[in-house]
C-alpha cells in the first residue's frame, strides 16, 4: 500500500479472510505459491549447493512451526489497511478474534521465532512482542469500530505480555533486550519494538550503548 499497490493488498486481505475462516490453529506461517498446505521438507543429496553450500533442501519444514509473531503480523497488517481500504466490519472482524481468542491459548509457550531456528523452540522476545501487537491492535479495532469484543480481558493480557518482556528479555549486564529469555545473544529484530509501538523510541535500552557480549545471534533458514 506504501508503494500504491492497493488492489494487491485488497486481494491479499481477501485471501486471508478464506484462509482464516477454517480452524485458527490450523493457520501456518506458510504456504506454496498456489496455496499448497503440504510443504514437506526433504534433502537432495546428490547436489552440493551453490558453492557448496549443502544441504539442497525442497519444501520448508518451517511451515510446520509455531512462530508466534504472525499473530501479530496479520492483525497489523488488518489495521493499517483498513485504515485506506475499508472500515472493519463485524464479520471480517469476527474472523480476527478467532485468531487473537486462539493466540490467548498458545502465546505463553515457547516457539521457533523469526528466524525460524532448528534448534528447539524457545521464549523469543520479538515472537513475545508480536504477540503484543495482536491483542494491542484488535483491541483498537474493536473499539475504533464499536464491535463487540472481551476488550478488558485482552487489555489484561496486553498488560501482562509487555509486563514478561519488559522483565525477562532485558539483560542488565549487556544494557539491552536480547534474543530470548535469558539469552545474552543480542538481535537485530529488537529494534522493531519501537516501531510497532511497544517501547518509545528514546527509551533508555535503545539509545544507551551496548555493553560488548563473547557470544554471537545466530540464524537458520
Amino acid at each position: 500500500m506504501n508503494s500504491g499497490y492497493y488492489d494487491e493488498a485488497h486481494d491479499w486481505m481477501q485471501w486471508l479472510r478464506r484462509t482464516i475462516a477454517g480452524s485458527p490453529d490450523r493457520v501456518q506461517i506458510m504456504y506454496g505459491i498456489s496455496g499448497e498446505r503440504m510443504l514437506a521438507e526433504r534433502e537432495l543429496k546428490s547436489l552440493p549447493g551453490y558453492e557448496k553450500s549443502s544441504p539442497v533442501r525442497i519444501g520448508n519444514a518451517a511451515a510446520e512451526q509455531l512462530q508466534l509473531d504472525l499473530y501479530g503480523e496479520v492483525l497489523d497488517a488488518f489495521f493499517c489497511a483498513y485504515g485506506k481500504l475499508d472500515h472493519v466490519g463485524a464479520e471480517d472482524f469476527a474472523l480476527l478474534q478467532l485468531l487473537v481468542e486462539h493466540l490467548e491459548t498458545i502465546w505463553e509457550k515457547p516457539d521457533e521465532g523469526i528466524w525460524e531456528v532448528r534448534g528447539g523452540p524457545k521464549h523469543f522476545t520479538y515472537s513475545k512482542v508480536m504477540a503484543w501487537v495482536a491483542f494491542d491492535r484488535a483491541i483498537k479495532m474493536a473499539e475504533s469500530s464499536k464491535l463487540e469484543a472481551p476488550v478488558e480481558r485482552w487489555k489484561k493480557t496486553r498488560d501482562v505480555i509487555h509486563k514478561q518482556v519488559c522483565e525477562k528479555a532485558y539483560n542488565k549486564r549487556l544494557n539491552s533486550f536480547v534474543q530470548y529469555y535469558g539469552s545474552k545473544q543480542l538481535d537485530a529484530s529488537v529494534l522493531l519494538m519501537t516501531m510497532v509501538g511497544f517501547l518509545p523510541r528514546k527509551t533508555p535500552a535503545f539509545t544507551a550503548p551496548s555493553k560488548p557480549s563473547s557470544t554471537t545471534s545466530s540464524r537458520m533458514a
